[in-house]
């Protein structure tokens, strides 16, 4: 199975199998999907908010807080959170 990117996830998450090739729990499968489900059913206001949050979510594992704030800026979007900070790089 390829194991690259959240498109790999996705897919793995669909076929109930870890990327190691090992079945994913089914009380885990069964809680994702109901979660997913609520989540799906939630109105939206907007996308440049969830953008950002997925920016920074997925950026602190990769960038470290001083060039992640520098990106976020540089794009147009205020820098990194105070309680952003204390979660992802605490």
């Amino acid at each position: 199975m390829k194991k690259i990117g959240m498109q790999a996830v996705d897919e793995a998450i669909e076929n109930g199998i870890d990327l190691d090739g090992t079945p994913i729990p089914s009380k885990m499968l069964e809680l994702y999907k109901r979660i997913m489900s609520e989540e799906n059913k939630r109105e939206r206001s907007g996308v440049k908010k969830s953008m950002r949050n997925r920016c920074v979510k997925t950026g602190s594992k990769h960038f470290d807080k001083e060039t992640l704030d520098q990106l976020l800026i540089d794009s147009g979007w205020e820098g990194l959170k105070e309680k952003e900070i204390l979660f992802f790089y605490s």
